[in-house]
Parts: C-alpha cells; sequence; structure tokens
C-alpha cells in the first residue's frame, strides 16, 4: 500500500492524470513509448522493418530474434541454472544449459524427467538480462506450448533494476504463461509492490489448445497501460490508474524490462506432475519481435 502523500508525487509526470485518463479511454491507449535499448543486438534489417497497424497505433519494426543462426546467440542470452531453492515458486526442475537448443529455425525448451545432483527433473530457463532490455512499446512471441499436469510454460520481462531494489519492486510482466493441467487457457498478469503472487494483476485467454498449434502472444506497453493480446485478439488491460485507484504503485515507467523463457515443472500454482504427466515436454518458439510506436 502507499499513502496519499506519495501519489500526489507520483502523478506529476502524467501532466494532469484526469485529462490522460479520458484521453486513454477515448483514444484507445494510444500513448507512444520511448525506448531505451541496453545493446543493439539482434538489429533489423534496414529492407525488412516495416509499419503496421495494431491497438490503435501505427508500429515499426525495431529488433527480432528469429532463431535462424543454427545455435543460441550468447550475444542476447543468458542462462540461468540450477534450482534456486525452487525459485520462490516450489519448483522442482534443476535448469541447465543443455536443455535448449535451436532446431528447425525455432527455439527449444525441453523439460525432462532426468535426474541431476538430487533433482528429478531438467529444463532451461534463459533471459537477454544486462545484453536485450526495452522500456515501452510491443512485443509478439510466436510459440507453441507443452502440456501436462505440473507443467509451467512462462514467456514474461522482469525490471532491469531487479539487483537493487528486489523482486517484487522492480516489476513484472507476464505476457504468457500457462498451467499444462489447463492447455486451453493463457494467462496475462503484472506484479508489483503489494499486488505479486496470488494478489497479482492479470486476465486469461481461452482458445482451444495451445499445445496443437502456434501462437502467436502480444503485449502493447505504454507509460499509462499494459494489454494482452493472442494472435490479435484483446483480452486484457490494466492501466496507471487501475493500480493507483487500488492503492499501489505503478512500477512500470521506472525504466527498461529484460525477456524470460523458460519451461518450469512442478510449483504452488501449477501444482506437481504426477502419473498422467508425459516427458518429455517442449516450449517451441518460432520468433520473437519487437516494435517501437511511431
Amino acid at each position: 500500500m502507499t499513502d496519499d502523500s506519495s501519489r500526489g508525487s507520483r502523478d506529476a509526470p502524467t501532466n494532469n492524470r484526469l485529462r490522460r485518463r479520458h484521453f486513454l479511454q477515448t483514444a484507445g491507449v494510444t500513448l507512444g513509448g520511448i525506448w531505451a535499448a541496453s545493446t543493439a543486438s539482434a538489429a533489423v534489417d534496414s529492407k525488412q522493418v516495416h509499419t503496421q497497424a495494431f491497438d490503435g497505433n501505427e508500429w515499426t519494426l525495431s529488433w527480432r530474434e528469429e532463431f535462424d543462426t543454427g545455435s543460441i546467440d550468447q550475444g542476447v542470452w543468458n542462462f540461468e541454472t540450477g534450482n534456486n531453492d525452487g525459485w520462490g515458486n516450489n519448483e522442482l526442475q534443476y535448469y541447465q544449459r543443455e536443455n535448449a537448443w535451436i532446431e528447425n529455425d525455432q527455439l527449444v525448451i525441453e523439460a525432462r524427467e532426468q535426474g541431476v545432483d538430487g533433482y528429478e527433473y531438467t529444463s532451461a530457463r534463459m533471459t537477454t538480462a544486462g545484453k536485450y532490455e526495452k522500456q515501452y512499446g510491443r512485443v509478439d512471441v510466436r510459440a507453441r506450448l507443452p502440456q501436462g499436469q505440473g507443467i509451467w510454460p512462462a514467456i514474461w520481462m522482469l525490471g532491469a533494476d531487479i539487483g537493487s531494489v528486489g523482486w517484487p519492486n522492480c516489476g513484472e510482466i507476464d505476457i504468457m504463461e500457462l498451467i499444462g493441467s489447463d492447455v486451453d487457457t493463457v494467462h496475462g498478469t503484472i506484479h508489483g509492490p503489494s499486488y505479486s503472487g496470488g494478489n497479482s494483476i492479470g486476465g486469461s485467454y481461452t482458445n482451444g489448445s495451445f499445445a496443437d498449434a502456434y501462437h502467436v502472444f502480444q503485449l502493447t506497453w505504454y507509460p499509462d497501460a499494459i494489454k494482452f493480446f493472442v494472435d490479435g485478439q484483446h483480452y486484457f488491460t490494466v492501466t496507471l490508474y487501475d493500480v493507483q485507484d487500488s492503492g499501489y504503485e505503478w512500477v512500470f515507467d521506472n525504466g527498461s524490462f529484460f525477456l524470460i523463457l523458460n519451461v518450469a515443472v512442478g510449483g504452488d500454482w501449477p501444482g506437481y506432475p504426477d502419473a498422467s504427466t508425459s516427458f518429455p515436454q517442449r516450449m517451441e518458439v518460432d520468433y520473437i519481435r519487437v516494435y517501437d510506436w511511431v
């Protein structure tokens, strides 16, 4: 919770909160964004830059990861390894580099029933921390998801200041999460101070099995709002005003965020594998494309 005195100073940068709220509602959240990339890795070929309409705005492709170079680009991706005390969720997997590779111009992250270092399962967790970090804009990720009781794939972002302010003060944006026992439904969520874990803010989208075909999981991120889509279909919006009116702090205008891709096994939210869970399970990512608002 934040008190009223702190809310007054936080609202000042919006330059008249009521006017901006009216603009947000009437323009369908069409506020522009300022990008702050830490590197120019995976720069877009000028011949492939194009402008397209989406979410009431025009967008220009500014960064892409097509996974078409035959190997994972270590100039873009880090691997987090180990179990790290269950990563805060009582997860069961041991993350290792060996569980991710490029196959047919796609990234594969594979969860296995495999004993390593006292753990019964392995998988992989990749981040762009310190290598590719952005603030505001649009992110598209085309992927096919795994399934099964206790399987938990995620495509998400964390604030780059996590090392200094910690979680959840850094902010977390979950572009897509799926609980493997409910393979027809994906979730888009934000976490911040006092609204994290079971108190997070989010929505869900149901549309048949996400393990049977590729889908594009999309996010548009403005200074005042974050919107979630699947295959161009909008399903949830959260605004700065929603969060502040609930007495919380909006931390999604504090700086850049980095990307994370992982498949967890077990955890407090999805539960744990049982006799019905088959291994291996793969998340296959065709591309990640990032756009600037024009």
